[in-house]
């Protein structure tokens, strides 16, 4: 026997001896002094290569698990595999009873009793459901986001899950996308700031309760950059966009201690994200110091055939391993090829040992090898879902998740007595579309609708009506939505209640399922008759309340013209009515602001706050077209990044610079003061942003650098400072690294993107 022999001898009976006697899974926890690091390297040298490529493959639930074991087919072969040890994380299992029987089936029956990690999609909550994310980044509020995703960790954990496939971080300037609404919008500032909120509510501190899951940074990278806007399009991008728009989010996440990554569907400049070795391997795991797992996306892998860039199963597996892609899901290719793989020394097996490093590595930080049924406790399961602290929770988040766009003549909030309300729109008594899209363990017609809200406020009389279906029958996830192009049989009576109404609040948008994955849309109008429904209306009565219940900006130049007071409501999930409700009468004034431009058409998608200026930004001779524009439309969004209204107004005035010029080290700060004018208290969103006048590579027309929430009664007066430094003027420069570069810039204070009021100053390096 060998030195090495010897010692993985030695390493075995060691860790026998630790493993529990009530159970076979090992509590080397308890081994005091030990570093994870030592534990995982000690169990590694008792795997063999099969068993260290099972913890790089993650399967879909697959059979009824307190039913029989399967017999035969891909289910027994599965099964098979998880009692091998041939399975490192299950996804799409619900509920203790049932994680807890595979969970026994990996650390009882397998030969080295390694516990599974078990995956969902706990997007915006699980049973209990927020605002979509695309919402919540309205709020602006990071500590109401952060509670968001604790919910979520929370009710998730209970019914035995441990990961989260989220947050999704991905920067879009193209509403096109379906999946706008799982992020934070066009703005990579506001994208990392929530981002690392989103990671730090799922993971907390550590994983020493079992509250908290892995959080799981998405999609590994430009995924948001999609061509088109269609889903799972090729993107192409240049370097500066890479590092200074897509990426700061993605490491914000390392910063905030994500565990996992995802990596995406699309290509970058030809080489699909999953075999991607520049992101994956020098910037996340070199640069970075990265050291969790990346999992592949569904299928990713093996789509790599379809994309053009491997031959086969086997070469699809070759190249994503050696990319750096840790975890199979649902391709079943690093299973089905690897070990034969390493034989022919295609693939080294220090990266399988890399790999299963890494899945190990963040399962005994999670203390599953010292109690693998952590997260298995049913009366938990039973006292936590649905909990009622939960529901006030989702309503404070509904609320300040909603954007005041226009309020014309004062026309919001409603009186509370003495008027007669027409309340129109199909979406306005639906009870699942504002759960959104990514809820699939809630269930349907849980939501609050926008008629149960307003019943609740009885000094009113209240008249619904339909109007019009948006979708034909009941659309649900993964199934194409049909829309209603045709059917206003409901028109007559809708008319007839706006003409005997003193104010009619007007519901329309798309259903729940018309944003999400492999939901883009050529056109952003509201879907099927709603424009005419809306048209046929203001004719009978233009006093009209639009609440917008979407999951994405939507172009809707007619109603901003013609109806005088809109509400974007977005899809607020369980407490949505209530939410609503509330906003409308003035027990809530809105405070949220944009987190993405709304288009006036869909030609002038992709549409950013931040763009560049161009050679040609306009022209100084009248009639000239030789300048960057359109003949048919404004280059303006309609409502602009950073945009939302409120019941009261606020003066900005008096802007001041500690200095005109800072170097080196130094700090300067900019201040300034806000002032409420109207009647009643409002919380206002102050936001800065800097522009960088000349630099080694373009600079954007200004980028959002900081921004502060502030509550004011009316006629008070509050001073909001913002601090300068070398690193928020830095960029990924033409030196290929972040730095700050000399220079003159102005800063910019207000109320959204197109704040007026700014100073001047210089940097000197």
């Amino acid at each position: 026997m060998n030195s090495n022999q010897l010692k993985v001898l030695c390493s075995s009976i060691i860790l026998m001896l630790l493993s529990c006697t009530s159970s076979k899974y090992f509590s080397i926890s308890k081994v005091e002094k030990a570093t994870i690091d030592s534990k995982v390297d000690s169990v590694l040298k008792l795997m063999t290569l099969e068993e260290k490529i099972g913890q790089m493959n993650q399967y879909n639930g697959f059979w009824d698990v307190t039913g029989p074991a399967p017999k035969d087919g891909a289910a027994a072969s599965k099964y098979e595999h998880i009692k091998k040890g041939y399975v490192g994380s299950m996804l799409n299992v619900l509920g203790v009873k049932d994680i807890k029987a595979l969970q026994k089936i990996a650390v009882e029956e397998s030969r080295l009793h390694i516990p599974l990690l078990f995956g969902f999609d706990v997007v915006h909550g699980y049973q209990t459901i927020s605002p979509i994310p695309l919402a919540e980044s309205a709020s602006w509020d990071l500590e109401a986001i952060k509670k968001s995703a604790q919910i979520a960790a929370e009710e998730s954990s209970a019914v035995g899950l441990n990961w989260t496939f989220a947050p999704m971080v991905d920067i879009t300037r193209d509403a096109r996308w379906g999946r706008v609404m799982e992020g934070a919008g066009e703005d990579t500032f506001l994208g990392s700031k929530i981002a690392y909120a989103r990671v730090k509510g799922f993971q907390g501190n550590d994983f020493s309760g079992t509250n908290t899951i892995l959080a799981c940074a998405k999609h590994f990278a430009g995924y948001g950059f999609a061509e088109s806007g269609r889903d799972y399009n090729t993107v192409d991008i240049g370097n500066s966009t890479l590092h200074n728009v897509i990426l700061p989010p993605f490491k914000a996440t390392v910063d905030a201690g994500v565990r996992t990554f995802m990596n995406s569907f699309n290509e970058i400049d030809g080489m699909p994200s999953t075999a991607n070795v520049y992101l994956q391997r020098e910037i996340l795991k070199k640069d970075w110091k990265f050291d969790g797992f990346i999992v592949s996306d569904w299928g990713s892998i093996i789509e790599m055939i379809a994309h053009g860039k491997a031959k086969d199963g086997k070469h699809a597996a070759e190249i994503a391993v050696n990319a750096g892609s840790d975890m199979d899901m649902e391709s079943y290719l690093y299973i089905a090829n690897l070990a034969q793989l390493v034989k022919e020394g295609k693939v080294k097996e220090t990266i399988i040992d890399d790999a299963a490093r890494r899945i190990l590595k963040v399962k005994f930080e999670m203390g599953l090898f010292e109690n693998p049924y952590k997260y298995c406790d049913e009366a938990r399961e039973k006292a936590t879902l649905g909990k009622q602290e939960f529901q006030d929770a989702a309503l404070d988040m509904a609320k300040k998740s909603i954007v005041l766009l226009k309020n014309n003549n004062d026309l919001l909030p409603l009186k509370k007595e003495g008027q007669k309300i027409a309340l129109i729109g199909a979406l306005a008594n639906d009870k699942s579309s504002p759960l959104g899209s990514w809820r699939a363990a809630s269930k349907d017609n849980t939501a609050v609708s926008v008629l149960e809200g307003m019943q609740k406020y009885s000094g009113n009389q209240l008249f619904f009506e339909k109007g019009a279906d948006v979708a034909i029958g009941t659309p649900v996830f993964g199934s194409e939505t049909i829309i209603n192009t045709t059917d206003k049989s409901g028109f007559d009576k809708a008319v007839l209640a706006a003409k005997n109404a003193d104010v009619v609040v007007l519901v329309l948008g798309e259903i729940g399922f018309q944003t999400g994955e492999g939901r883009s849309r050529v056109n952003l109008d509201l879907p099927g008759v709603q424009q005419e429904l809306m048209e046929t209306i203001y004719k009978a009565n233009p006093n009209i309340v639009l609440v917008l219940n979407n999951g994405r900006p939507l172009t809707i130049p007619w109603a901003d013209e013609h109806i005088p007071a809109i509400l974007e409501a977005w899809q607020l999930g369980t407490q949505s009515g209530n939410a609503i409700a509330q906003v409308l009468y003035g027990d809530y004034n809105p405070s949220g602001k944009l987190p993405m431009s709304f288009p006036r058409n869909v030609g002038q998608l992709p549409l950013y706050y931040n763009h560049k200026n161009t050679g040609r930004p306009g022209s100084n001779e009248p009639g000239s077209v030789f300048w960057s524009h359109y003949i048919d439309e404004k280059n303006s969004p309609l409502y602009p990044f950073g945009y939302g209204l409120s019941y009261t107004k606020f003066e900005y005035s008096d802007i001041r610079l500690s200095s005109n010029t800072f170097s080196g080290d130094q700090k300067i700060t900019v201040t300034v003061n806000i002032k409420n004018t109207g009647k009643v208290a409002g919380k206002e969103v102050v936001q800065m942003y800097l522009k960088d006048l000349f630099g080694s590579s373009t600079r954007p027309v200004r980028e959002l650098k900081g921004f502060e929430i502030i509550s004011l009664n009316p006629n008070e007066t509050k001073s909001v400072t913002f601090e300068i430094d070398q690193k928020l003027i830095s960029f990924y420069t033409q030196n290929n690294k972040w730095e700050a570069e000399e220079g003159d810039f102005k800063v910019f204070i207000g109320g959204n993107s197109n704040a007026t009021l700014q100073a001047d100053f210089k940097f000197e390096n």
